[in-house]
């Protein structure tokens, strides 16, 4: 075996990986407040995710007013249902998912676009979709430190993009991209939810590598 000297020792790769296979979209919590330092730990750990062009384009918006949490609340119930209603014949079955956590969550975070973003070509010329990628690194990175810090984290996106931005008062530009709801939990879900839920099973690795052309494995 070739021996690299950047490697990180056995039992921290285990733990980065067992991080990554444990991770979950969690949708029970308790309510019991996550310490100030953790969370600060987990906002440190989304800062120093890549960003295409060094542009780092999250912003997040911390909720601590009551009546902000609710108002969320209702904007995603409201999409919630519509989303049903386009599923057809699974509607009934979506119905009887818990699809989020945000009443009960210790606490509630808005991950969004910031505004300007025009002003970043380095990387986005012929891909402006890579602000989004950006922040969805972020957006995982606090979702693995989260994880091996024992909190669970869920990612809701069932909104009305425009509708949460007005709430906020979110400037022109910018845009929501995920309402994340953190907390203790009393157990993380030994598979994800879905498949948990069966309403869909995990894909064979098999099934999305493909060599040298699409569909060539």
């Amino acid at each position: 075996m070739t021996t690299n000297k950047h490697q990180y020792s056995e039992q921290d790769r285990a733990a980065i990986y067992r991080a990554i296979g444990e991770r979950r979209d969690m949708r029970h919590f308790r309510n019991d407040p996550i310490d100030a330092d953790l969370m600060q730990r987990l906002f440190q750990a989304a800062h120093q995710a890549p960003s295409v062009g060094y542009m780092q384009p999250w912003r997040i918006i911390r909720i601590t007013k009551p009546e902000l949490r609710t108002a969320i609340h209702s904007i995603v119930d409201a999409e919630r249902i519509k989303t049903a209603e386009a599923l057809a014949e699974r509607q009934q079955a979506f119905m009887k998912l818990k699809v989020e956590g945000i009443k009960e969550c210790g606490e509630l975070l808005v991950m969004a676009l910031m505004d300007g973003r025009e002003q970043h070509v380095f990387g986005r010329r012929t891909m402006p979709e890579m602000d989004l990628a950006s922040v969805s690194c972020a957006i995982q990175n606090m979702w693995l430190a989260a994880r091996a810090e024992g909190i669970g984290m869920g990612w809701v996106s069932m909104f009305e993009p425009t509708e949460l931005a007005s709430l906020l008062a979110m400037p022109q530009g910018a845009k929501p991209v995920a309402i994340l709801c953190l907390g203790h939990v009393d157990e993380f879900y030994p598979a994800p939810m879905l498949e948990l839920e069966d309403w869909r099973k995990t894909t064979d690795i098999n099934e999305v590598i493909f060599t040298d052309n699409w569909g060539k494995e």
